[in-house]
């Protein structure tokens, strides 16, 4: 099994406490620790509006990981394309893959918080649409032989030359955040990764990664259990007396995920066995159950994001896995 990281950077504290990350260079420090241990990535996560202090720049802040590290994966998770000028990403991401010497995991997605499209004057209605027709362009963008025009419903460019390539030939791997069985699909159709999201109960991430598999045999794709990226929120401890913390901590972090995103949340803490919470071995066997169901890749969204967490993580959950992890036990 694969790890790698789940989140990003706060400029500050909400009014309730809930933080997957903590400031800045803090965060910096974080996934400086992260590549010296032997994760394999970082997905950034990227929010507008919210008043939660997340990242609204993650191909920035990624950009400057990039020299700072040698060997993670840095992502995107995601940008929304409907919100932006895909000839202007396709430059941004196409730099930040060059930067990374080819590490860089782009993901994309449609949006899905109406909060944001409300913000940006944008019609959520829209999302599919605009999402199709610029994912159209920046395929062009990085696998077109010379000069191109596009002339669509949104967009038009005329003889246009998008610089600099990409280092990654043809293109950085896309990833899409998909949740319904179309959107899966979808994804392994037209030769996306799929990130899954925190909340999806254990059982629901297994079939969804198999639906995304089986579509990948049915339209012939080569699939790895490595294409499916599942978020899992982090809250391991070492005491039976921290429990009833980690419980408490859970239940705000679902608040504000689902106030935010007005989707579906456990109906009780007692029927939430998405996250890795527990003692070492119950973190472990829940990743076990995972693994059994053809998961192969999890991301960890740490609430409390310190390098003393990778560290444990690392130390007391990786060699059950055989995930070579560099200086785990330092």
């Amino acid at each position: 099994m694969r790890f790698g990281l789940f989140g990003g950077a706060r400029t500050k504290r909400s009014t309730n406490d809930v933080s997957d990350s903590h400031g800045y260079q803090g965060f910096i420090d974080y996934i400086v620790e992260a590549d010296r241990l032997g994760y394999h990535s970082l997905f950034m996560v990227e929010h507008h509006f919210t008043g939660q202090g997340q990242v609204s720049a993650s191909m920035t802040l990624l950009a400057y990981l990039a020299a700072k590290t040698q060997r993670i994966r840095l992502g995107t998770a995601v940008v929304v394309i409907p919100w932006h000028n895909p000839v202007l990403v396709a430059e941004q991401a196409a730099t930040l893959d060059l930067l990374t010497g080819g590490r860089f995991d782009f993901g994309v997605g449609k949006g899905y918080r109406k909060g944001e499209f409300e913000g940006f004057c944008i019609p959520i209605e829209e999302a599919s649409e605009r999402f199709d027709e610029a994912m159209e362009i920046i395929r062009k963008a990085w696998t077109t032989e010379g000069r191109f025009t596009h002339h669509g419903k949104r967009w038009h460019y005329d003889n246009i030359l998008v610089e600099p390539e990409p280092l990654t030939r043809p293109h950085p791997p896309f990833w899409m955040a998909a949740g319904s069985d179309e959107s899966i699909k979808r994804a392994a159709r037209e030769g996306y990764c799929l990130l899954l999201d925190q909340l999806a109960s254990v059982q629901q991430a297994i079939d969804r990664a198999n639906l995304f598999r089986e579509e990948c045999e049915r339209v012939g794709r080569a699939y790895n259990p490595l294409m499916v990226g599942l978020a899992r929120a982090l809250q391991m401890f070492h005491s039976e007396e921290d429990r009833a913390a980690a419980i408490a901590t859970r239940k705000r972090v679902v608040g504000v995920i689902g106030d935010l995103a007005k989707g579906e949340r456990p109906k009780t803490i007692e029927e939430d066995d998405a996250p890795l919470l527990g003692l070492p071995g119950e973190v472990i066997a829940r990743l076990k159950k995972l693994e059994a169901g053809g998961i192969g890749y999890v991301l960890l969204a740490d609430p409390a994001a310190t390098p003393n967490s990778l560290r444990a993580f690392a130390q007391h959950v990786m060699p059950a896995f055989a995930t070579p992890a560099v200086q785990a036990a330092e």
